[in-house]
């Protein structure tokens, strides 16, 4: 299962985009809805709002008085919290209930408004916001909700700015314009990005490569992407191993192919092989490998890679304290600090991306470093010589 957060500002058309992607065949789960769910008419957490709040915020027709649980529940932060205490479990578990309701479906979308707000964007595949400028947020809650304007205004400025939701959301959908143009930006993503990711996952295959083609970094954000990638990682393993954005793509002002480069720390091998089926789900299924350490060595790693066909991902899986990981931390502080092996590397990848530029070349063009590698592993891990 392909699993899709969907969010968007107050007023930005999330629900348009929705419906669109349930004619592209995805399960929706609205949160919404299952936040009224869950206090509906004989519901077990109504009882418990009762026994807490007191019986006025049951409603006559037996479901939730909303105005009277908020005149009871936001009087001081002790009660507040005492809400969200009840209020969250008996969400999160009748989530749980909805994805399990549809584990054979092969698209599934979160709808949640709160999304960035929460910090759940690390829990689902690809992340997906619905974007309108917040002028125009603001006329259409005053034009389509009758909202006056600093009704409109106050709760625009409640939720996340935009900054916070493009630093951590996958895919930016414009929803500014006519709803055929939304319509067909959809179907582009379902078909291009949506579809084939659901199916590499299903199949835990790595998505295709195009040609080597070295990228200015000058409107790339590599270093979010990054972070976004990495915090997906910690969600789905755990915090306890640490992970690095590692390579050219870390390296600020450099030249790099639009791929992310991850290095993932573990205490052996076999941690490294019991992870891999969890990676698979995560979107980065992997095969044994090994860095090449010259003098004809080499040292076992695993390799992962990205299913998403819109995110380019090398996960590179290695022991902590191995020559592979010691000299990739190492590599990438020599090429932040030192401004002549940078541009030298450059030169390099420049030179190489030319005679190996080709589609499905990306293995030949990473051979032809290896000899940069070898000189710079002598000078930066001597002690892997000896």
């Amino acid at each position: 299962m392909l699993r899709i957060g969907l969010t968007g500002g107050i007023g930005a058309g999330k629900s348009t985009v929705s419906e669109i992607l349930t004619a592209h065949g995805a399960v929706i789960i609205d949160a919404d809805t299952i936040a009224r769910e869950v206090v509906a008419p004989g519901e077990p957490l109504l009882h418990e709002l009762a026994a807490r709040f007191g019986p006025d915020v049951i409603a006559v027709d037996g479901g939730l008085d909303r105005a009277q649980l908020a005149a009871a529940a936001f009087v001081d932060e002790e009660s507040t919290a005492a809400l969200n205490a009840l209020m969250h479990p008996a969400i999160r578990d009748r989530t749980a209930k909805h994805f399990a309701d549809h584990s054979d479906a092969e698209v599934v979308v979160h709808d949640v408004p709160l999304l960035v707000e929460n910090q759940m964007t690390p829990a689902y595949h690809l992340n997906l916001l619905v974007d309108v400028p917040a002028e125009l947020r603001l006329e259409r809650l005053m034009d389509a909700r009758g909202m006056d304007r600093s009704d409109a205004e106050a709760r625009i400025a409640r939720q996340a700015t935009d900054e916070q939701r493009y630093a951590v959301c996958d895919v930016v959908i414009d929803n500014a314009g006519p709803v055929d143009g939304t319509r067909e930006r959809v179907a582009r993503l379902v078909d291009d990005r949506i579809l084939p990711f659901a199916a590499n996952l299903a199949d835990e295959r790595r998505a295709d490569r195009g040609p080597v083609e070295l990228i200015d970094p000058a409107g790339a954000n590599w270093p979010i992407q990054a972070q976004r990638i990495i915090a997906k990682l910690h969600h789905g393993l755990g915090e306890r191993f640490d992970i690095d954005h590692i390579g050219s793509t870390a390296v600020p002002g450099m030249i790099a192919k639009d791929v992310i480069d991850l290095q993932l720390l573990v205490p052996d091998q076999d941690t490294a092989r019991e992870l891999a089926p969890r990676l698979a789900e995560l979107g980065y299924p992997g095969h044994e490998g090994a860095d090449n350490l010259g003098e004809d060595k080499t040292e076992p790693k695993r390799f992962h890679a990205n299913a998403d066909p819109g995110r380019a991902v090398n996960l590179h899986v290695r022991t902590q304290g191995s020559v592979g990981a010691h000299f990739a931390r190492e590599f990438l502080r020599l090429l932040r600090s030192d401004e002549g092996e940078r541009e030298g590397y450059a030169q390099l990848k420049r030179t190489l991306a030319h005679e190996h530029g080709g589609s499905g070349q990306s293995e030949a063009y990473a051979e032809a470093k290896e000899p940069h590698f070898l000189r710079l592993r002598r000078r930066l891990v001597p002690d892997s010589f000896v």
